[in-house]
């Protein structure tokens, strides 16, 4: 396993952020769904190589051609896979691909590795069931490993919003290739609710009609997926370290940042909000912060939507004076590790003072004083990259272990904190 070691350090310069992992994972499932299809600009990382396997166990054909991929698709029939569908540790190739999966005439397997047969998915699979799919858990549990199929017929299916939108996506995916179309009634809140909008967004430009009810979705069944290539944008959730870097520990400069429908766009309201200097143009895709710890305050954040946030704000409301309320967070408790744990220990033990709760954290950073300590990634990207950017203002050296982990979402993350100047190195 690899470690991160990062020691006190300022930092200033420019990076560009990597393409949307989010955004990926769908495009690379709608043109396997699709005829033909280019992916321009792909996030190539371990949890996006996932989706691409998937894709291919179903039938479709996946080649990389410089920065693009090219997708000779399944136009709309994928076929029962050969073999088992190794998801990695992508909950969201999981998920996303359990539906399409779902459309076959036989049976799909998916699972992947432990922490990801650990995540739940009963809520999908109840749903699946009801659109005349089989859909089971082989250990009764929910949890991978899931067999799906016996081709999903549609219908209408109720859905709880609260664990995990995907399960939403993954059925608003699904439902346009199949005769009867679905009707998606949404029960309780839905969480993480810009996720779902970045499905219909990929949705409309693979000419995918969905209509938005106030229960929630219509769609029709019937339909095909056809667009000749899909452009990924940049990714706010994995720029939101390089970015908050530039708030605790000088100014950094962030391209490939344009407006899409990512809600994890927040971060730059959140830094703003906490007292950093923030710029975005638009235009040009930059956003530029800097900042002092001497300059932060906390902040209340709802998680509700940007689950995705959390780790980078409980590390900023570790280097901010005042209190810092990470709320409504419960959800994040089954990504790749249970993250208000991961962050409330780990920080904790580099000296800062976090009450955890079951649906929040709350930081008190005029009680908090960061020193550089050995830390647990937990194998989580997100964990192991909010702890660099506490390291970048704890004194002395934090070493972070499982650092191999960022390789599902930005595997240059250590290159881009040295491109900004930070003391930091990779050991294997």
């Amino acid at each position: 396993m690899a470690e991160l070691v990062v020691s006190n350090s300022r930092v200033s310069g420019r990076v560009d952020a990597p393409p949307s992992k989010s955004y990926t994972h769908r495009g690379v499932l709608a043109g396997a769904l699709a005829d033909e299809t280019r992916v321009l600009n792909p996030l190539w990382s371990a949890d996006t190589e996932a989706s691409v396997r998937c894709a291919r166990g179903l039938g479709a054909s996946v080649k990389r051609e410089g920065d693009d991929l090219r997708i000779d698709g399944v136009a709309g029939e994928p076929e029962t896979p050969d073999e088992v569908l190794d998801c990695g540790n992508s909950g969201t190739t999981t998920r996303l691909f359990a539906g399409a999966a779902s459309l076959v005439e036989g049976l799909a397997v998916l699972t992947g590795d432990e922490s990801l047969r650990s995540r739940p998915n009963g809520p999908l699979l109840s749903s699946l069931r009801e659109m005349g799919a089989t859909a089971r858990s082989t250990r009764g549990n929910g949890q991978a490993p899931l067999v799906v199929g016996d081709a999903l017929e549609g219908g209408e299916t109720t859905i709880d919003g609260g664990v995990s939108s995907q399960f939403i996506s993954s059925l608003l995916f699904a439902a346009p290739l199949t005769d009867e179309g679905a009707t998606v009634r949404i029960e309780g809140t839905l969480k993480s609710r810009p996720y779902v909008d970045i499905t219909l967004e990929v949705l409309e430009k693979m000419g995918v009609l969905v209509k938005e009810t106030d229960e929630g979705f219509d769609v029709s069944g019937g339909q095909s997926y056809d667009a000749e290539e899909f452009r990924v944008p940049g990714d706010f959730s994995s720029a939101s370290y390089p970015l908050a870097a530039g708030a605790v520990a000088g100014e950094s400069s962030v391209g490939n940042l344009y407006p899409s429908a990512q809600g994890d766009s927040l971060i730059l309201e959140v830094l703003e909000n906490m007292g950093a200097s923030v710029e975005w143009d638009r235009e040009e895709g930059v956003a530029h912060v800097s900042g002092t710890t001497d300059e932060l305050t906390g902040v209340g954040f709802s998680a509700a939507d940007n689950p995705d946030l959390t780790p980078t704000v409980a590390a900023l409301g570790a280097a901010a004076s005042g209190e810092t309320r990470i709320v409504d967070a419960e959800h994040v408790r089954y990504k790749e590790t249970d993250r208000l744990e991961a962050m409330a220990t780990e920080l904790g033990k580099m000296g800062a003072s976090i009450k955890e709760k079951q649906d929040r954290l709350v930081i008190d950073g005029d009680a908090s004083e960061l020193v550089g300590k050995r830390v647990d990634g937990r194998h989580d990207h997100r964990v192991v990259m909010a702890l660099a950017v506490a390291g970048l203002i704890a004194d002395g050296e934090t070493t972070i272990e499982t650092a191999e982990s960022v390789d599902v979402s930005y595997p240059g993350f250590a290159d881009d904190l040295r491109a900004l100047g930070a003391d930091a190195e990779t050991k294997n």
